[in-house]
């Protein structure tokens, strides 16, 4: 069985978080998948499509551990999108899932998670596995069906750890791989 090497997801940087209690960390969610969405609340693509499509992955996979964070990745019309109106966008398209602002760096007109993880736009959606690692990237938005089979599979990994499952370094955990392996 080949092992494909995923590039591990580059970690959060976020100035403020929405609906949740604490501020979050992909190292925190590791043994979760995380469907990381980006958007900006005056993209029209974002309005009219993506937080639809969030809307809808919040209710079908509610009873599952998959962890939704919206990123508000802001690389234009920086002064009409504040902290305040973001505020009342969430609560308006009853988002429920914990939102973070995208650090602006000085200097920069992309800020600096939409530039870690090579975002080209909004929307755009990442799909990271329970080990941490990026399982499929996309700019626009996808159809329902493919991404609602994606995040299943995601959900259907075992933990990383978990008898059976591959170490870093390849080897099997307890002495024995997954059905379908060569060692």
């Amino acid at each position: 069985m080949s092992h494909i090497a995923r590039p591990l997801a580059p970690e959060l940087a976020v100035s403020e978080w929405f609906n949740t209690p604490r501020p979050l960390t992909l190292a925190a969610l590791r043994g979760r998948p995380v469907f990381l969405h980006s958007f900006q609340l005056l993209c029209p693509g974002c309005v009219a499509q993506a937080i639809p499509q969030v809307q809808r992955i919040e209710r079908v996979f509610a009873g599952s551990d998959l962890q939704i964070v919206g990123l508000h990745t802001v690389f234009e019309h920086h002064a009409a999108m504040s902290p305040v109106t973001l505020r009342a966008f969430l609560h308006e398209y009853r988002l429920k899932s914990p939102v973070g602002v995208d650090l602006a760096e000085e200097g920069s007109d992309i800020p600096v998670t939409m530039r870690r993880f090579g975002l080209r736009g909004t929307p755009s959606s990442v799909l990271i596995g329970r080990d941490g690692t990026i399982l499929h990237q996309v700019f626009g938005v996808e159809d329902d069906i493919a991404v609602g089979a994606r995040i299943a599979s995601a959900l259907a990994a075992a933990p990383p750890g978990a008898p059976g499952q591959p170490d870093e370094d390849g080897a099997c955990i307890d002495g024995r791989c997954a059905p379908g392996g060569d060692r």
